[in-house]
């Protein structure tokens, strides 16, 4: 429990995944991706439940492995491309409530896809979703100003070149644009009321900056990264 309520952790970890193949339990350093987040979560002692949502049987097993629980295999339909996070984390805390007889009231969705993430990442998300008393709070890094969208650019099929946005034109220093953030993937943490009503980023949201170096997993490129940063030998 954390501040009197009881805590749901939620790893998604579905099997298809495009970028990487079978991203989730791709070894690095001789474990499944998913182990660092598993190995994560035993550091937690605020954690009532932390449960894996996958439709991957392999997967299940590697979180089981990793401590974490895989009480189901999530259906068919929550498993495509295109399904949203709200829907997974959504079921994820129904089967969570009914298998364990408990009602959670704060939900925290870690992705096995920042395994650089610190213990210390997850205590500040949630302490600030519980003492300043937000609905949602997502962790975020800070956006290199050289990839604002006011200095993107777009290129036609023809060749022909234009502002992404128009507004764009006006810039001539970097000390004009708004400083932007994005997420890191690192926790986000929501109030069951919020979740349910309405999804990931409710009414009253906030942003956790992380200052540290952190990598969400998109690619092989970023595989090698993580295991530099891991301190070991590179993939």
């Amino acid at each position: 429990m954390f501040r009197g309520l009881r805590v749901l952790a939620i790893v998604p970890a579905r099997g298809g995944s495009k970028g990487v193949p079978r991203k989730n339990i791709y070894p690095i350093h001789g474990k499944p991706l998913i182990a660092y987040t598993g190995e994560l979560l035993q550091q937690l002692g605020f954690i009532d439940l932390a449960i894996v949502s996958t439709d991957d049987a392999e997967i299940a097993e590697a979180a089981r492995a990793a401590g974490l629980e895989a009480p189901f295999l999530r259906p068919s339909e929550l498993s495509g491309d295109t399904i949203g996070d709200t829907d997974v984390l959504r079921h994820g805390l129904a089967e969570a409530e009914r298998i364990s007889g408990s009602r959670f009231d704060v939900v925290l969705m870690l992705q096995p896809t920042c395994p650089l993430r610190k213990p210390a990442h997850v205590t500040a998300t949630l302490g600030k979703l519980v003492d300043e008393g937000w609905d949602s709070v997502w962790t975020v890094s800070t956006t290199d100003l050289k990839y604002h969208p006011l200095k993107q650019l777009v290129v036609g099929p023809d060749g022909r070149m234009e502002y992404f946005d128009p507004a764009g034109s006006g810039i001539t220093a970097r000390q004009q644009l708004q400083p932007l953030y994005h997420r890191n993937g690192a926790c986000y943490a929501f109030t069951r009321d919020c979740l349910m009503a309405r999804g990931i980023k409710g009414e009253r949201s906030a942003a956790l900056v992380i200052d540290d170096p952190l990598i969400s997993i998109d690619t092989l490129e970023d595989l090698r990264q993580v295991a530099l940063q891991l301190g070991k030998n590179p993939l």
